[in-house]
């Protein structure tokens, strides 16, 4: 049985778009160390149509570092309703029947979720999120669009581990409640 894993660069006010912009003055090694254990964790990445668009103009030009190869080879499922082709290596849409097809996945291997908000609000609606890993970076931006919902339904998690990286970012992974009674 493997889990599917959230992660995602945001600020304090929960914005996670566009952390390209925001994020490189608190980016270093460190942080790149984190992801890669983050990474090192999965079997597939399941993606959102924006973040994949986004991922799919800049990862495939890349090599030679343990994120890019490890982007650029593993498995990709893009979840879309509108996007017609995906020409990523190894990329597949998942366009119906998503919660159903998302828990079919996530029981055979270790799925983690870059990024993406829109599609990381419908997999905590659907309870099928095991982990939550986030980069809070230390800067308040007032705009954009956030990571997590800002209503709806209450979700309790549990900090498992926080580190605070060198340049200041603050990982911390965390644990539906719900979830570890899945673990057990």
């Amino acid at each position: 049985m493997g889990k599917l894993t959230v992660t995602a660069f945001t600020t304090l006010d929960n914005v996670a778009e566009e952390p390209q912009l925001w994020s490189g003055q608190f980016f270093s090694d460190a942080t790149g160390t984190f992801n890669n254990e983050v990474l090192a964790e999965a079997d597939s990445m399941l993606l959102g149509r924006v973040t994949y668009d986004g991922f799919a103009a800049a990862w495939p030009s890349q090599s030679g570092d343990p994120i890019a190869d490890k982007f650029n080879a593993m498995p990709k499922y893009v979840v879309s309703t509108t996007l017609e082709r995906a020409d990523w290596n190894n990329s597949t849409i998942i366009a119906e029947d998503i919660p159903r097809r998302v828990r079919a996945l996530r029981e055979r291997e270790n799925v983690i979720v870059w990024g993406s908000p829109t599609l990381v609000k419908t997999l905590m609606e659907e309870n099928l999120v095991d982990e939550y890993v986030l980069l809070v970076s230390p800067i308040v931006l007032g705009h954009g669009k956030k990571m997590l919902p800002e209503h709806g339904t209450q979700h309790t998690l549990r900090i498992i581990e926080q580190r605070l990286l060198e340049g200041g970012m603050l990982a911390l992974r965390m644990m539906p409640v719900a979830a570890e009674s899945r673990e057990s």
